[in-house]
């Protein structure tokens, strides 16, 4: 269940709450390797259930950063795309409040075939503006991307960096009140870089809430002042952002 608006009956402002927050998915195993696993494929497949996420529990108020970490696998994008409704839960419950905004890898949500402006039209309707407020705001979503020169170019023909300039311009400009942020920031150079952890400041003290996710332990310490730290998909640790990196950090060294 994923309520969108009004704020929750304590009276406290919540931007995201999580109660008992779990994903399961069904993976179903083929023996297709050969031709006799071809021949047999009426036989009943092996399912297997993954849980990526078991009972997360968290709340984000208005206005707060929050760093997510963990290992790869430890449910980090699930839990973002369940946020950003690319996922169903399995079971548990999920509030939002307000508009999210979701950058979470490099080219989602863009077509390769169409151009660069058609992109931006099209993933800003999907974020909930109009083609009004879209073209409104489309001269300095290309202007933030520095994509002048290619901006009618398909975007099958970007790199990695421009596709990363193109995604987080459109998502800074659709006045979201939630940005979810995943790793966006380890593609581009080091002035585009700083450009984007401008651009999160000046988020912050707009007072906007970001989830930011990302393996760079001191660009989660510069951006947010909590962090959240899943294990094999299980919330491990909720604090503030030193003690939690220094935990998850002695733990990645002792198992190392």
């Amino acid at each position: 269940m994923v309520p969108t608006s009004n704020p929750t009956a304590t009276g406290t402002p919540v931007a995201i709450r999580a109660e008992n927050l779990t994903k399961e998915f069904r993976l179903a195993h083929h023996a297709y390797a050969s031709l006799k696993g071809l021949l047999l494929s009426f036989l009943p497949k092996r399912v297997e259930r993954l849980t990526a996420l078991q009972s997360i529990s968290f709340t984000i108020r208005p206005g707060e950063t929050v760093g997510l970490i963990g290992r790869n696998g430890s449910g980090k994008s699930t839990l973002l795309g369940i946020i950003a409704r690319v996922y169903r839960p399995t079971s548990g419950r999920l509030e939002i409040h307000g508009r999210v905004a979701p950058l979470l890898e490099l080219g989602a949500g863009f077509h390769p075939d169409l151009t660069g402006l058609e992109n931006i039209y099209f993933n800003g309707v999907i974020l909930g503006l109009t083609r009004r407020q879209v073209a409104e705001r489309v001269a300095a979503i290309v202007q933030f991307a520095e994509l002048e020169g290619y901006i009618d170019a398909p975007i099958r023909t970007y790199s990695s960096g421009m596709l990363m300039r193109l995604g987080f311009a459109v998502a800074a400009h659709v006045d979201a009140d939630i940005l979810l942020v995943d790793e966006v920031l380890a593609v581009g150079d080091a002035r585009f870089q700083q450009k984007c952890y401008d651009k999160i400041q000046q988020f912050q003290r707009e007072g906007r809430t970001i989830l930011f996710v990302s393996h760079d332990m001191d660009a989660i310490q510069r951006v947010a002042q909590r962090v959240l730290w899943l294990d094999k998909g299980v919330l491990r640790a909720d604090g503030d952002a030193p003690s939690v990196v220094q935990a998850y950090l002695n733990s990645v060294q002792e198992s190392l």
